[in-house]
C-alpha cells in the first residue's frame, strides 16, 4: 500500500496503514460505568457555537497534546497530523482544543510545534509504561480504569515529560495541575498535583515500581511489554523468531525518535543538490543518503522544512528510504506500463511516475476514491500527472473483468505495518494478532488478482512495510505453489547487497539498517531460466 504524506502533514504518514485507535486491553475506559471518577465541567464540551475565551495561563503545547491524544486514542485522529497553522486533516485543531475544553489557548509557536510533536509521538509510544507507572501511583485499578480521557491524557503528559523528556520536574506539575483545574475542576488539578509529586519522590529515591523480567516465558514477555510499552503478543512474537536481546532492540529502536527522509521530485526536475541547498539556507541538518541519490535524511527540523513551502510546492516529499528502495525493485524505465495496484495516496505512485521521463504510463488502481483523488493534485503538483492514470476499483474485482496488462505490476500490499512502528506511534496498540491472519488472506487474494494483470515475460513484485515472515517469505512461497507460471528474479541488481536476502528478495531491517522495515519480492513470469530459484526457495520454506 503505497503512502505519500499530505502536503499539510508535519511528520509522514508515509508508508502507514489506516486503523482505529483503541486504548490498552488492560487501561480499557469503561464507557458504561455511571459514575467516572471525575466528569468535564459543564459547558466545556459542545460549545463550538459560542465564543470561547482565550487562556494565555495553560501551556498552548499541552493542552493540544492532550486534545490530540483524547481524539487519537477514541478514534478521531491521526497521530502524525498538524501544519504550521495548527490544522490538522483538514480542521483547525485549535477549534477541536476550544470545543473540548471550553476556552482557547494563544496560536503554537515553531516550539510549541516542536512540543507537541514529541509529547504526542512520545506518550503514544510509551503508553503502556506509562499507564502502568499512573496504576501503580493509585494503588487502585478500579479508580485507573473509571478516570475520564482528558485527566487521563494530563496524567500520561506530566509522566511522559518528568520520565522520558527530563524536563524541569515542578514546572511540569505546575503546568498540568492548571490545565487539569481549567480544562475540568479544581479536584482534578489537585489530583494530578498529588500524582505528580508522588512519582518525582519515586524517581528521586530511585524506586519506580518497576516489572522485573523473570519467571517463565510469558511471564517474561509481560515484563518487557510493560518496560518497552509494546503488546504481549508482539513481544512473544518477536522473542520466539528473533530471539529476546533482539526483540528488545527492536522495541528500543521503534521507541526512538524518528528520522525522516526527503525525496527531491525529480518529476519537478529538482535535484538532490538543489534539495540540499535549500535545506542548507533554512539551517535544516541533514545528511545523504547513502543508497538512493534523490534522497536526505533528517532527524529534525522537518516543522521548518514544511513551514518554508518546501512540500506544498512540490519541491520533494517525506518518504522513507525503505519505500524508495522497493520502487528501485521495480525499475521503473522510460516507455513502459506499469501497474500500481493498491496505490493511493500513492508514495511509490509519484516516485515510479517521475521514473518515467514523460514517456510510459503508471495506472494507478485503489479501492479509496478519496485517497486517489489526492493522488492525482499531488501528480500535478509534481508535474507528473501526463504519465499518471487513476482507477477507483477493487483490484480482485477490476483484474478478473478488465484485460489491460502490464511490463510489471507492483502490488504494495495492505499488512501489519510491524516495520514501521517507530513513525507510527499509534499502529502497535491497534493491531491484534488475528488481525495477522487476517491480513494473510487479503494478501493471497490480492496476490493472486495482481498476477493476472501480468504480461507474459512481465514482472510482478509484491512488497510490504512488514517484518513479519508470515506477510512476506511465507506468502511468496504460498503464491509460487499456486502460480508456477512465476519466478523469483534476485534483487541484488536492484539494491545494495546488503538489503538483498539469500532467496533473492529486498528486506531493510530497522536494527541493521537503521531504516523502515519492509519486504520486496520481484517475480517474472514465464521465465523458465529462473524456475529452479523458485524451486529451491520453496525448499527452503517449506522444509
Amino acid at each position: 500500500m503505497a503512502h505519500l504524506l499530505p502536503l499539510r502533514a508535519s511528520l509522514p504518514a508515509a508508508e502507514s496503514h489506516k486503523s482505529s485507535s483503541k486504548p490498552l486491553k488492560f487501561s480499557k475506559r469503561t464507557r458504561e460505568s455511571k459514575t467516572p471518577i471525575y466528569n468535564p465541567k459543564k459547558g466545556s464540551h459542545g460549545a463550538s457555537n459560542k465564543t470561547q475565551k482565550l487562556n494565555l495561563e495553560v501551556s498552548p503545547h499541552r493542552a493540544v497534546s492532550a486534545v490530540r491524544l483524547m481524539r487519537i486514542e477514541l478514534g478521531g485522529a491521526f497521530a502524525d497530523l498538524l501544519n504550521e497553522k495548527g490544522k490538522g486533516s483538514g480542521d483547525n485543531e485549535m477549534g477541536y482544543v476550544a470545543r473540548t475544553l471550553g476556552f482557547r489557548t494563544r496560536e503554537l509557536d515553531y516550539r510549541d510545534l516542536r512540543l507537541v510533536t514529541d509529547i504526542v509521538g512520545g506518550t503514544i509510544r510509551w503508553r503502556r509504561f506509562l499507564d502502568y507507572l499512573i496504576c501503580s501511583i493509585c494503588h487502585d485499578e478500579n479508580t485507573f480504569k473509571r478516570m475520564e480521557p482528558l485527566l487521563l491524557q494530563i496524567l500520561r503528559i506530566g509522566f511522559y515529560e518528568i520520565i522520558k523528556l527530563d524536563m524541569p520536574r515542578y514546572a511540569v506539575v505546575d503546568e498540568n495541575v492548571r490545565l487539569a483545574k481549567v480544562a475540568l475542576r479544581p479536584g482534578a488539578g489537585n489530583m494530578v498535583n498529588g500524582i505528580l509529586r508522588k512519582l518525582i519522590l519515586l524517581q528521586e529515591n530511585n524506586s519506580l515500581p518497576l516489572p522485573k523480567v523473570e519467571g517463565d516465558e510469558r511471564t517474561q514477555a509481560r515484563a518487557l511489554a510493560t518496560l518497552y510499552s509494546h503488546p504481549v503478543w508482539m513481544v512473544r512474537r518477536w522473542t520466539k523468531c528473533i530471539g529476546q536481546e533482539e526483540a528488545i532492540r527492536l522495541m528500543a529502536w521503534n521507541n526512538s525518535d524518528p528520522s525522516f527522509s526527503l525525496r527531491a521530485n525529480r518529476g519537478k526536475g529538482v535535484s538532490r543538490a538543489d534539495l540540499v541547498m535549500k535545506l542548507n539556507l533554512l539551517q535544516v541538518p541533514h545528511e545523504l543518503s547513502l543508497h538512493l541519490d534523490d534522497f536526505v535524511r533528517m532527524k529534525t527540523g522537518l516543522q521548518i522544512v514544511i513551514q518554508a513551502g518546501l512540500l506544498r510546492d512540490g519541491l520533494c516529499s517525506v518518504q522513507d528510504e525503505s519505500a524508495g528502495m522497493v520502487v528501485s525493485v521495480v525499475d521503473p524505465q522510460p516507455g513502459e506500463s506499469i501497474i500500481d495496484c493498491c496505490a493511493a495516496p500513492g508514495g511509490k505512485t509519484l516516485y515510479m511516475a517521475s521514473h518515467l521521463s514523460g514517456r510510459g504510463m503508471v495506472t494507478a488502481i485503489d479501492i479509496n476514491k478519496g485517497r486517489l483523488r489526492i493522488l492525482k493534485e499531488t501528480g500535478k503538483l509534481h508535474q507528473v500527472d501526463g504519465v499518471i492514470s487513476t482507477i477507483h476499483a477493487d483490484l480482485r474485482i477490476f483484474a478478473e473483468k478488465n484485460p489491460t496488462k502490464g511490463d510489471k505490476v507492483l502490488l504494495d500490499a495492505p499488512c501489519s505495518g510491524l516495520g514501521v512502528l517507530s513513525k507510527r506511534a499509534d499502529l502497535r496498540w491497534n493491531r491484534k494478532l488475528e488481525d495477522i491472519e487476517q491480513l494473510k488472506n487479503l494478501q493471497d487474494e490480492l496476490f493472486d488478482a495482481a498476477s493476472l494483470l501480468v504480461k507474459p515475460g512481465g514482472v510482478l513484485i509484491y512488497s510490504t512495510c512488514s517484518i513479519d515472515p508470515e506477510e512476506n517469505e511465507e506468502r511468496v512461497a504460498a503464491f509460487l505453489l499456486r502460480h508456477p507460471e512465476f519466478s523469483i528474479d534476485p534483487v541484488d541488481r536492484y539494491v545494495p547487497s546488503d538489503f538483498a536476502t539469500e532467496d533473492g528478495f529486498y528486506s531493510s531491517n530497522p536494527i541493521k539498517h537503521s531504516l523502515d522495515g519492509a519486504f520486496a519480492a520481484r517475480l517474472v513470469r514465464d521465465s523458465e531460466s529462473r524456475c529452479t530459484i523458485s524451486m529451491c526457495f520453496l525448499a527452503r520454506s517449506f522444509r
